[in-house]
């Protein structure tokens, strides 16, 4: 057919006609004998059904979507060559094209059960699985899916293509532009760069040179003009027609595909790392307001929330919200999210239509309108936007939320599918849709937000609430999402869940950390600072004082309730199921779990040190930030407890030190030097080792490492390969040159005290480097230093810069050094010598101690 000629387009126009009529008249037929609302019983075809199977068996053996894609392609050539004849049958093509895909997935859910991978795990842990569902696999069939996939793949290779599909949206009638709506929410998800197209970014075909991404011209602007050319007609309290003149035959129908279309659109964008409303609104603060605002009065079936929300009313709430999720709320509030909230429905509303959502009435009206429908989250709607106004609305919509008990609702839908009577055999309950992929996640964080409006005290002490959560994170579950193929689903949708999860169960962690009373010798503050940034335990932390003595008091009950449900075990096997590249929340997470020994203790026995995910940590290709935090993990467990010197060993950590030593990152190199040095602390145990695996030499050199928090670290590791025994004097005896250079130049006092604490611990066990620290002037530098600070140290109103001084470690040091007869022969000989004399006298008196056994053991013989 494509290769008539047929300048008028009136011979593609009727051939493509009567096929579109045809599958429109098969998907019909399949409609009326299928049942979508899923009996677990699949009943034989009947003879009518069989014959539009053959029709369509016939299409799929005769090339028919590529005969198809071959007209489009010679419409939009002709549009190019300017041309609009064939623009009728490229309408009538993609509308065949879709009926064809459309029969398919009819064909494709026949007799299943829908649900959700959030239900379909529970059904599985709590009764006998049905084998129906347990062998359930994605809604589409494999056809189904693989005709998209190629539909999908020839509209991105082909600029002719792409244009006839623009002139559907653009010219098209109303069944067109039906059929476009649905098949472009198809391929989308099935290539995600279809989006780059349909926004009309820089390098999609049908850009024009100085086009507005989203403007006029583009895919998504014509879906904005369709909304608008709509609403009008749609009476707000009932979603009827209000005009009878109203030229488009369904309304509501064009707005529901139109929406879904839209969110479909924004999911991949933010699937591509694209965190921004403007790919769609564009950066018109004009056009972003029109937008918001006809998506708002679309979202609005009666403030007053009607027996049931209206399809097409929902499928723009969730346009709407997937529009708002694309906007970071680490960067600031932005002008779109202002406007935004303006047409937001109030608090009150949202939980009304929340709880109606909830509830048996609005769930028949669900699976009347069918699976397809479903699939798109449909049921998500009010959780979007509720999480949308939390994270944008400030502490006043927090409170609001909590006030209309919406944490309770939140929990109530994320526990849909454990009512009890969903065992029952003939329960209706138990097909019930519930949350998506997507809505889970956005329970989850709303969920998060209202903790810092109080809502914590009744979900994070609460055993039975705490399970709930962290069993989002079964194996069930994650393997379900991961074979998901609808928005939300796929190794995305398992990262965003663990992510949400993590983000949850550290908001104690994070506020109390985030809190001025938090001891600098406790857990690293800096553990796991990924999850402080815009989180709310961080603002509550600087904000609300009596909630964090609240959580403060109750940590311990806290983590109790962590190790009962098993969080440990949870975390580290959701590592299992993520990509490397989105390792470093749940990293951050088990960072901040080890500061607290007995988690720090189930994490060990459920294998977080491990060598084979240690090979995948720090051997991988992991975000630095996961690097950084699993080094802390290893330092703030050995400078816990020698108890867990053994299982660093045992996970063959020694060899990855010793690389990240050398990295050329400085932060990666600071944290290696900080773990060897605790790795020290308790004993010797690694002595030895760090002998063999040739660290103490990089150590060394890392005493002049460029950066200041390096050399800091260095010092302070090598002065613990020197506290327990002698065994590594000799190959430390090169840092003396180098801890004395310390001692003399400009650097920050507590690498002073580092490098004067280093040298105490090179005397300590035997005399065999006092010699080197006489000759090579390590004493010299150390007497500079009192003569440095002592004028201070015998001012009672210098208190407090002496206490930050590295004075009392030097003082230390000397007095150590004084044990040995070359160095007591020095120190008298000393010039500096009558300056100890006049600190016995300090106001300070541990500096008056240090002094005088200084004096006391040089004068002896």
């Amino acid at each position: 057919m494509a290769s008539t000629k047929d300048p008028s387009g009136r011979i593609f126009y009727e051939s493509t006609a009567c096929i579109a009529v045809m599958l429109f008249r098969v998907t019909l037929g399949l409609k009326s004998s299928t049942s979508i609302e899923g009996t677990g019983m699949v009943p034989a075809p009947s003879s009518a059904e069989e014959t539009l199977i053959h029709i369509l068996d016939d299409a799929r053996t005769s090339g028919f979507i590529e005969t198809m894609c071959e007209c489009l392609t010679a419409s939009g050539s002709s549009v190019i060559s300017g041309s609009s004849n064939m623009v009728p049958a490229a309408c009538e093509a993609c509308k065949s094209i879709w009926y064809f895909i459309e029969a398919l997935e009819i064909i494709s859910i026949k007799g299943q059960k829908y649900i959700f991978p959030l239900n379909f795990s529970r059904h599985l842990s709590l009764s006998q699985p049905d084998s129906r569902i347990r062998d359930q696999g994605p809604i589409l069939g494999t056809e189904a899916v693989e005709t998209i996939d190629m539909v999908g793949k020839l509209f991105l290779g082909s600029k002719a293509i792409q244009i006839a599909i623009y002139y559907c949206f653009h010219n098209g009638q109303e069944s067109a532009l039906q059929a476009a709506l649905q098949l472009m929410s198809r391929i989308c998800l099935s290539n995600h760069s279809v989006c780059d197209i349909l926004c009309g970014m820089p390098n999609s075909s049908i850009a024009i040179d100085g086009l507005e991404i989203g403007g006029d011209g583009t895919v998504v602007s014509d879906m904005f003009s369709i909304l608008s050319l709509c609403a009008p007609y749609l009476n707000k309290d009932s979603g009827e027609i209000r005009n009878q003149k109203c030229k488009l035959s369904n309304p509501r129908s064009l707005v529901l595909h139109c929406c879904l279309a839209l969110a479909t659109i924004t999911y991949c964008l933010e699937s591509r790392g694209k965190f921004s409303a403007s790919y769609v609104l564009t950066n018109s603060q004009k056009k972003q307001r029109t937008r918001l605002s006809v998506l708002a009065h679309l979202s609005s079936s009666d403030d007053r929330v009607a027996s049931s929300i209206q399809p097409h009313s929902a499928s723009a709430m969730l346009a709407l919200s997937w529009l708002l999720s694309l906007e970071s709320a680490e960067t600031g509030k932005s002008m779109m999210c202002e406007t935004a909230l303006t047409v937001f429905p109030p608090m009150g509303t949202l939980r009304s239509l929340l709880k109606l959502w909830l509830s048996d009435v609005q769930e028949s009206m669900a699976n009347i309108n069918g699976l397809l429908l479903n699939w798109h989250g449909i049921r998500d709607v009010c959780v979007g936007l509720l999480e949308a106004r939390l994270k944008w609305g400030g502490p006043l919509t927090i409170e609001q939320a909590c006030s209309n008990g919406m944490p309770q609702l939140l929990i109530y839908s994320l526990a849909d599918g454990l009512r009890k009577d969903v065992a029952e055999e003939n329960s209706d309950a138990k097909d019930r849709i519930g949350l998506s992929p997507v809505g889970v996640v956005w329970a989850l964080s709303s969920l998060c937000h209202c903790f810092s409006g109080g809502a914590f005290r009744e979900v994070l002490f609460k055993k039975e609430c705490m399970k709930l959560i962290t069993d989002l994170t079964s194996d069930v579950h994650l393997k379900m999402l991961r074979n998901w193929k609808g928005l939300g689903g796929g190794d995305r949708g398992v990262a965003d869940l663990i992510n949400a999860v993590v983000d949850l169960l550290a908001f104690p962690f994070v506020a109390v950390q985030s809190s001025s009373n938090m001891p600098l010798a406790s857990a690293s503050i800096n553990s796991g600072f990924v999850l402080n940034i815009g989180s709310p335990g961080g603002r509550m932390g600087a904000e609300n004082k009596e909630m964090i003595k609240t959580i403060e008091t109750n940590m311990p009950q806290y983590v109790q309730i962590l190790r009962e449900i098993r969080v440990p075990e949870c975390i580290l096997q959701g590592l299992d199921f993520i990509d490397s590249k989105d390792i470093a929340r749940p990293i951050a997470f088990v960072a901040k779990m080890v500061g607290y020994r007995p988690l720090a203790l189930q994490l060990l026995r459920e294998g977080l040190l491990n060598s084979s995910r240690v090979r995948r940590l720090l051997g991988g290709s992991i975000p630095k930030e996961a690097v950084l935090d699993f080094l802390m993990i290893i330092s703030d467990l050995a400078r816990m407890s020698k108890d867990f010197y053994e299982p660093i060993y045992e996970g063959g950590l020694l060899d990855f030190l010793k690389e990240y030593i050398t990295n050329e990152d400085p932060d990666l190199r600071s944290k290696a030097c900080t773990a060897i040095g605790n790795m020290c602390r308790h004993s010797s145990y690694f002595y030895s080792l760090l002998a063999t695996h040739k660290i103490i030499d990089l150590l060394i050199v890392r005493c002049a490492d460029p950066d200041r928090r390096t050399r800091k670290f260095a010092c302070f590791a090598v002065g613990n390969a020197a506290y327990h025994n002698d065994v590594l004097y000799e190959q430390l005896r090169r840092s003396i040159p180098q801890l004395t250079k310390l001692l003399l130049s400009a650097e920050e006092d507590k690498t002073k005290a580092n490098a004067a604490g280093a040298l105490s611990n090179l005397v300590r066990n035997s005399n065999i480097l006092c010699e080197d620290i006489v000759s090579q002037g390590a004493m010299k530098a150390l007497l500079k230093l009192v003569s440095d600070y002592y004028v201070a140290a015998l001012s009672p109103s210098r208190g407090g810069a002496i206490n930050e001084s590295p004075l009392k470690i030097v003082l230390f040091s000397l007095c150590k050094m004084c044990e040995h007869a070359i160095c007591k022969r020095f120190l008298r000989s000393s010039e500096f010598f009558p300056i100890l004399t006049q600190l016995r006298s300090s106001p300070d008196s541990t500096i008056a101690e240090y002094a005088s056994g200084i004096i006391a053991r040089a004068s002896e013989a």
